[in-house]
């Protein structure tokens, strides 16, 4: 029987194998829980190297589990930082995350876009807590794939069975005037009665919104650009150093943020093109995008989930 006296708590699993975009949802969503009842405790589960750097509401904790990364070229797995390989990993994460779900006896659990976990990481954790009664939730962004790769995707996974057998709702954090992630996807009517809109999930500024020196050296409007984890944005700070360096005349100078997953050699050369322009400043990575965006003239981004909501939330161009 759950003891009816003791505070509830809230369980959130990230896998975070590439990028920000996972952590720093998971992060808006238990900031906003612990707003809303401060006798709530929430536990983030999350391989983001990162999670340590951003500030998080009291009542909010996080377990940080071995990471591993997505290879962009193969798509396969391995381990980020230990010297084992990654079945090993998988295998300590796998037990890190059902434990923790054991002795944390949540009553909520909240999973973040893989519904089964990476290579099934999460299932014995659903499992267990779906005996004990636990609510499970699958949170979706609006956009995930191309509906014929998700579905194929999903079938290889053998997913479907776990939402109609163990998850009790689906959150889409979007609205279905623009977006339904689940078109295309062959699901059972079941399913579909436990999808719930959301609506998109609104940024604020942390409560301490300090802004990086660098930044207050800038006399002027800025523009700035945003490569969220960095992996995959060389490109977009190529082509707006590029800009800048065609036509002298543009009326803003910029503030590059490059994300902590860009390769050290492409910041190094981005950094000595950039020096080049006394309007122009660089970051590796800043907790508090938020921040930059509010002072920002405009954005230039990937327009990954997680920028996207905070371009809207701060209402700039884009």
């Amino acid at each position: 029987m759950p003891d009816s006296s003791r505070s509830k708590r809230v369980l959130l699993y990230s896998h975070d194998s590439f990028g920000l975009g996972h952590v720093s949802r998971c992060r808006t969503i238990a900031n906003y829980i612990a707003a809303a009842d401060h006798s709530l405790s929430v536990l983030i589960l999350s391989g983001s190297p990162v999670i340590g750097s951003y500030e998080f509401r009291s009542g909010i904790d996080f377990v940080r589990i071995p990471g591993v990364v997505k290879q962009i070229e193969t798509g396969e797995y391995d381990s980020a930082n230990l010297r084992v390989g990654v079945e090993h990993t998988l295998e300590m994460r796998t037990r890190i995350i059902r434990d923790t779900a054991d002795i944390y006896r949540p009553d909520l659990f909240i999973v973040d876009k893989e519904p089964l976990g990476l290579r099934g990481e999460v299932v014995p954790a659903l499992k267990l807590l779906k005996e004990r009664g636990t609510p499970l939730v699958l949170g979706l962004r609006d956009v995930m794939d191309d509906p014929a790769a998700l579905a194929q995707e999903w079938q290889r996974k053998n997913v479907v069975p776990a939402l109609r057998d163990l998850y009790d709702e689906i959150w889409i954090y979007g609205l279905p005037q623009i977006n339904k992630p689940l078109t295309g996807i062959q699901v059972p009517p079941s399913v579909r009665h436990k999808m719930v809109y959301t609506g998109y999930l609104r940024r604020d500024l942390p409560l301490h919104s300090d802004i990086p020196h660098e930044i207050e050296e800038i006399g002027g409007p800025f523009i700035l650009v945003t490569a969220g984890g960095g992996g995959d944005g060389a490109d977009l700070i190529d082509w707006v150093l590029a800009a800048y360096e065609s036509d002298p005349h543009i009326p803003y100078g910029a503030v590059i943020v490059f994300g902590p997953f860009m390769s050290a050699a492409e910041r190094e050369a981005f950094k000595e093109r950039a020096a080049r322009f006394p309007n122009i400043r660089t970051l590796t990575f800043t907790n508090n995008l938020g921040a930059l965006m509010q002072r920002a003239a405009g954005v230039v981004a990937m327009g990954g989930y997680n920028t996207f909501c905070e371009i809207l939330s701060f209402d700039k161009k884009a």
